[in-house]
């Protein structure tokens, strides 16, 4: 029975930062946009240009 005198309060401030956590999360706008990175998958990387001036990785240029 004394170890409710610890669990309780545990649990309560674990729900507390839990509820903190998602206000948080909300105001900062981390749930503005949820479509956008499901299918940001589907599409392809933009090919990266080397510049003309580097070698390449055997040494030639």
């Amino acid at each position: 029975m004394s170890v409710l005198y610890i669990v309780v309060p545990l649990a309560l401030v674990i729900v507390a930062a839990a509820i903190g956590a998602f206000v948080w999360a909300t105001r900062t706008g981390q749930f503005d946009d949820l479509s956008t990175p499901g299918v940001r998958v589907l599409f392809d990387d933009e090919p990266t240009r080397k510049p003309a001036d580097q070698p390449d990785n055997d040494g030639n240029q």
